[in-house]
């Protein structure tokens, strides 16, 4: 097995892990928010762990982003799909998606109720994930 190989191969695997872990973020902070329930050390470590997990996805992508040779630089990048999307298209909604989770994070540590922090990472953690599978969902097919 080939590095790329292998980091291809994780990358794809972790998503599930990520997925699972900023959906749980998602359905604990709505059930917070909507209930009006404490904030608790439980709800706070589980939005960390969908955090770490996300940033942990970016270091394995960034790693395989410079091993892959679906990323290329060349005059026809943008003219074909798969290399556009591969090159440009997918880190540059991760990024987004993973930004938009760190000021949900960042912000819902610095709110004074457990009505706002329940709030802030249901909203930005709601539209990260959407990103995330808007992303996954337009892989092009070569």
């Amino acid at each position: 097995m080939t590095a790329y190989s292998f980091l291809q191969h994780l990358h794809s695997g972790f998503r599930y892990i990520v997925l699972a872990l900023i959906l749980a973020a998602i359905i604990g902070a709505l059930i917070g928010w909507i209930g009006q329930k404490p904030y608790t050390n439980g709800i706070r470590k589980l939005n960390l762990f969908a955090l770490i997990s996300a940033h942990t996805q970016l270091l394995i992508g960034i790693v395989l982003y410079f091993v892959s040779p679906l990323v290329q630089f060349t005059s026809d990048t943008m003219k074909n799909p798969v290399s556009r999307y591969f090159t440009v298209e997918h880190w540059v909604m991760m990024i987004i998606a993973i930004v938009l989770i760190t000021i949900g994070h960042s912000k819902s540590k610095k709110a004074a109720t457990a009505e706002g922090k329940h709030k802030i990472i249901a909203i930005l953690y709601f539209i990260a994930l959407l990103i995330i599978l808007v992303s996954i969902i337009l892989i092009p097919r070569s």
